[in-house]
């Protein structure tokens, strides 16, 4: 079967949409199907460009594509789903978040740009088959649209190469340096936390210098790191030696630095409001979920290092779990390209 999957891209931003793309094109290629990603700039502000990003998917017809057409595509991101074909599937990472049309504090372009959206996706996804990523995603498209979407998980990177190893005194949190993530969370905390765990953090963004300037303040530089970028094998040898890892975004979609962390056999610190880790975290069983404050994740640190027999207990209950779960490529496969 000839395929295209679709989908955006902000040039210089990449994280793990980027890695489902690439994963999801190498898994239709080894199933037999010749596949091409094919993906568009995306400006995601102003409000102008949005709406243009809108008109420019809405204009493209994938029924022609030079000399072959193709006989399935695949959406990821959107507005890609805007795109004309006879046999569209949507496999939805995460609609774009314009705002609230209904929020008093919104301004009168915002509300505009949120009801242009809303209208956008409920015409066009309506058109596809559609698959979500996490049961987060699937409940926020129909909040917003009223249509269903199926639940269609998928691996990390090469899971394989995830292994365990003898905890050590820190708390790992890999993700881009953004406000969602909240990688401040976890600051303030280890300047409550009683025992000797620091926190190793990961990754590159825009909040790196008030991060370093709000460990400065706190007084934090023997106890919190901020690492920047890494290669894979030191992500990996950094997880498997962790206590645990802390991933405690607000309203994840999904959520990779989750199913690491329990391919590494390490308990998973979240919070109440993390969205999509909370899918797979249980509380007391394969980590700790606790409430979005400081105080509470300072406590649940402590009580892990404090009881580190208890922490392999959580951490191996984790990989039990995602075993469980029996993520594989194949399947996403298998689902996506079935005659409907």
């Amino acid at each position: 079967m000839r395929i295209v999957v679709a989908s955006v891209q902000v040039p210089y931003i990449a994280g793990g949409a980027e890695i489902l793309a690439r994963g999801l094109v190498d898994a239709l290629r080894a199933g037999g199907h010749a596949t091409e990603l094919v993906t568009l700039p995306f400006r995601f502000f102003p409000g102008a460009e949005v709406e243009r990003a809108m008109t420019v998917w809405e204009g493209e017809d994938f029924s022609r594509l030079n000399l072959y057409e193709p006989d399935l595509v695949v959406c990821l991101k959107f507005p890609a789903y805007g795109l004309a074909h006879p046999r569209k599937v949507a496999w939805l990472l995460h609609q774009h978040r314009a705002g609230d049309a209904a929020q008093a504090a919104a301004s009168p372009a915002e509300s505009t740009l949120a009801r242009a959206v809303e209208i956008f996706d409920r015409q066009h996804l309506a058109t596809c088959r559609r698959f979500a990523i996490s049961r987060r995603v699937a409940d926020r498209l129909a909040a917003t649209t009223g249509l269903a979407a199926d639940v269609l998980y998928h691996p990390p990177y090469e899971p394989e190469r995830f292994h365990t190893a003898e905890a050590m005194p820190y708390v790992l949190m890999p993700s881009r340096l953004e406000d969602g993530k909240r990688q401040e969370l976890l600051v303030r905390a280890m300047a409550l936390v009683r025992t000797s765990v620091g926190a190793l953090l990961v990754g590159e963004g825009g909040q790196h210098g008030r991060l370093a300037g709000l460990v400065a303040e706190l007084g934090l530089q023997s106890r919190v790191r901020l690492l920047g970028a890494v290669s894979w094998d030191e992500l990996r040898a950094m997880y498997a030696h962790s206590l645990a890892v802390f991933f405690g975004p607000f309203d994840e979609d999904y959520g990779y630095v989750t199913l690491e962390a329990m391919l590494s056999h390490k308990p998973v610190i979240t919070c109440t409001d993390s969205g999509g880790p909370l899918e797979f975290v249980e509380d007391g069983v394969t980590g700790a979920v606790v409430s979005p404050e400081p105080a509470a994740v300072a406590a649940a640190i402590d009580a892990l290092w404090s009881d580190r027999a208890r922490a392999r207990r959580l951490g191996e209950a984790g990989h039990a779990r995602y075993r469980a779960l029996d993520l594989n490529w194949a399947r996403v496969v298998e689902r996506l390209t079935a005659s409907p």
